[in-house]
């Protein structure tokens, strides 16, 4: 297998001499993410990452006899669905992409799936919606995911908490599609595990006080504040009032709550809380990290090695397809995202492609383990996190 990755640079470094002599075509993809909005600290670094990738396929000149690939940004708000659909309609209708990177929150996504992507026939790769929800939307095949469902998030969230021997928490949760879907599957597989949730009560974001929320779970106590929010929105801000209030010492953070932002709001008043987020130890983790500094951006920021991820999927599959149509590569995420096939990692993209044009199959492993399973979505890995001296740091993998 090495000689065989070995023979396809000298391929690769001949395609790049000739792309240097013209763009045969080109190839558009639209990045809707929500670039302000209650993920806006987070979302740089994804968008950052899915362009990462589209730039190292540009450079190789192996995609489809020479096409460039464009990156055509959208702002999905995260939060509101009608701005996010106009957004996609703009990047499909007057754009004219070939597949979209994204979106980024549940409702949204759910919202450009069936209002623009399946009436347009358009292929969607989310690198963050995780909604159980999604699995059962209808997508004709268009849509896929590189981050697990909640389903299997709500799995590792208990699995962290009965291990640190908590019976009893709390639960707040944003109000919308994520963040109700993920309060329930953490609910359900909480107390089949013999836990006990004394209260779940929603919160809406952009208010300036939520000493009422607060007030609730307070008086339905528990060891532990489970917060099922956004970092940049309500989530900080019950954390906030629970912390002025004394209501709670230690909280969990699922992975909308993870990101730098939760460092400079709280810093060492989060000692000792923790949480997980999707991740890997695996060896493309650590390229796509080194990869990330060197082109500028953090790449262990949540869900920016997804973000790569979904990108390289869309434009392999593409390869594997010979085709920039969704209608004709649609059909192939699935088969480069899986064994069997020579694994490819971050930094290869250049070797896939021309296998792929090749007649060989491939098995991206990319930046998060990809593994792509039931309706197109990761089977999940997650990186467990707590605070100590003011920030957060990762201290395990499930």
């Amino acid at each position: 297998m090495k000689n065989l990755l070995m023979a396809t640079t000298a391929i690769v470094m001949t395609a790049g001499a000739g792309f240097a002599d013209g763009h045969a075509n080109e190839v558009k993809i639209g990045v809707i993410l929500g670039f302000t909005g209650p993920l806006e600290s987070i979302t740089p670094a994804m968008g950052a990452g899915a362009e990462l990738a589209m730039a190292e396929v540009t450079e190789s000149g192996a995609l489809l006899e020479g096409a460039t690939v464009t990156s055509v940004r959208a702002d999905s708000t995260c939060i509101d669905a009608g701005a996010a659909t106009t957004a996609a309609e703009r990047l499909i209708t007057a754009e004219g992409v070939n597949a979209i990177m994204g979106a980024d929150c549940s409702g949204v996504t759910g919202a450009i799936l069936s209002n623009v992507a399946l009436p347009n026939g358009v292929v969607m790769i989310s690198p963050s919606a995780t909604s159980p929800g999604l699995s059962t939307a209808e997508d004709n095949g268009l849509f896929f995911r590189t981050a697990p469902s909640d389903a299997r998030q709500g799995v590792i969230m208990t699995e962290i908490l009965t291990d640190r021997g908590i019976t009893e928490v709390a639960l707040t949760y944003t109000n919308n599609d994520y963040g109700k879907g993920l309060a329930d599957a953490f609910q359900g597989s909480f107390e089949a595990a013999g836990g006990t949730v004394t209260i779940s009560a929603a919160h809406e974001d952009g208010k300036a006080d939520y000493s009422a929320e607060v007030g609730a779970l307070a008086s339905a106590g528990g060891d532990v504040l489970v917060v099922a929010g956004y970092v940049d929105q309500g989530g900080s801000g019950v954390v906030r009032g629970a912390i002025d209030a004394g209501a709670f010492e230690t909280f969990y953070f699922p992975d909308g709550m993870v990101g730098k932002k939760l460092n400079e709001n709280f810093g060492a008043e989060l000692d000792g809380s923790f949480g997980a987020y999707p991740g890997t130890d695996s060896a493309g983790a650590a390229k796509f990290v080194e990869m990330a500094e060197a082109a500028g951006f953090d790449g262990t920021g949540a869900f920016a090695p997804e973000s790569y991820d979904a990108a390289a999927l869309i434009m392999l599959a593409m390869q594997a397809a010979g085709s920039s149509a969704s209608a004709d590569f649609k059909d192939h995420v699935m088969d480069v995202a899986n064994a069997p096939g020579v694994q490819i990692m971050p930094g290869q993209l250049a070797e896939g492609l021309v296998l792929l044009a090749a007649g060989y199959e491939i098995d991206y492993v990319g930046a998060s383990a990809v593994d792509l399973i039931g309706p197109g979505e990761s089977a999940g890995n997650y990186q467990e996190i707590e605070f100590a001296d003011g920030v957060y740091s990762t201290i395990g993998f499930r």
